[in-house]
């Protein structure tokens, strides 16, 4: 399970297999790829043709629905894909520089690192109007504690059973509010992608008013003019390296002025 983001930058691979297929049949891949390797790894040298898996996912109507698959058929299918990666090298939106960059996830469950650095990376009453457009933003979400403390014991979508919070003064912040306000709007919109990397401070946000009010425009320059200004540090775990580079996707998807599309 995961958080998985695509930007919706057109492309023929797209236009060819769709993006959400192409998204699967990577995903497929890779669980067909890791089972393949447990086998191997406990002696056992079937060819792929002869190893099957079961996989769970969540249907539409919420329900959890079981399947069987084939290791072959799911590395045939992804396949398919081959002819097509050459269209990704050079892409602007290709976020990793590998083949189909413009898509990724975040898996779960958020350590209890990613979210702290969720919070600390929040603008505070040093920086005022950043601050008080956050302040905005989180009163306009409301609440909801309630849902998220029931979810968080099963440790699905979190690690830790209590939503990390980050105090402003009065005002206080946790994590279960960035994760709304983060991945559960909807597809992100460009205007709304430079609120959220403004916010977490993935572009510049020591701007006067007039220009950080007009942010939300995507200037024809914004990759340029502000840069992506997270770096991946050496103590940074999972969780956080996936955010750093969502955010990096996030601010690609703003800058070429496309949605990013999410699945939660």
């Amino acid at each position: 399970m995961a958080v998985d983001y695509i930007i919706e930058y057109q492309c023929i691979p797209k236009q060819k297999l769709g993006a959400h297929n192409i998204l699967e049949r990577l995903k497929a891949r890779a669980r067909a790829e890791a089972v393949i390797a447990l086998y191997r790894e406990q002696g056992d040298n079937r060819p792929a043709s002869q190893i099957g898996f079961e996989f769970t996912q969540s249907t539409p109507n919420g329900e959890a629905e079981t399947r069987v698959y084939v290791a072959q058929d799911v590395l045939d299918a992804a396949d398919e894909l081959t002819p097509l990666e050459d269209y990704c090298y050079g892409c602007p939106a290709n976020n990793t520089g590998l083949a189909f960059g413009c898509m990724a996830q975040i898996e779960y469950p958020l350590s209890v690192q990613g979210e702290e650095w969720l919070l600390n990376h929040l603008p505070d009453n040093r920086e005022p109007l950043t601050w008080l457009l956050l302040q905005q933003m989180l009163k306009r979400l409301g609440k909801n504690d309630e849902t998220f403390q029931a979810m968080r014991p099963s440790g699905i979508l979190f690690e830790a059973t209590t939503a990390p919070e980050r105090l402003f003064g009065e005002f206080k912040v946790n994590g279960d509010q960035l994760f709304e306000m983060l991945f559960l709007q909807g597809h992100i919109r460009p205007s709304y992608a430079a609120m959220l990397l403004t916010f977490l401070g993935a572009i510049q946000r020591d701007l006067d008013p007039d220009e950080l009010m007009h942010l939300s425009d995507s200037p024809d320059d914004a990759l340029t003019r502000y840069p992506f200004l997270l770096k991946t540090a050496s103590e940074d775990d999972r969780t956080v390296i996936q955010i750093k580079r969502f955010l990096r996707a996030l601010w690609l998807s703003w800058g070429l002025n496309v949605r990013m599309l999410l699945d939660v």
